[in-house]
């Protein structure tokens, strides 16, 4: 099966989210976030790097949930809506 590149709007919400979860991470060891969301360190570093834009939908269960990160929240990043388009629209 051949895959379909992603599209440059694909990438960048994988960087957005990417970038979520490093955020969110911060201090704490990626070592112990990754083995608690079920995958490898490196794995970690490639999506928090945008390297892995579209990771699989286990894996952003089992990071959101190893960062105590909301689905919804995770999923409202990846889409771009921000937080005050949020709370415009709660």
């Amino acid at each position: 099966m051949v895959r379909v590149p992603l599209t440059p709007e694909q990438i960048e919400a994988g960087r957005r989210l990417g970038a979520l979860f490093r955020e969110t991470r911060a201090g704490r060891d990626p070592v112990a976030v990754a083995q608690s969301a079920g995958i490898s360190p490196e794995t970690l570093r490639k999506i928090e790097m945008g390297r892995l834009p579209s990771p699989g939908f286990g894996t952003v269960v089992g990071l959101c949930a190893a960062l105590d990160v909301p689905l919804d929240d995770a999923a409202q990043v990846w889409l771009g809506v921000v937080a005050d388009d949020r709370r415009a629209a709660g």
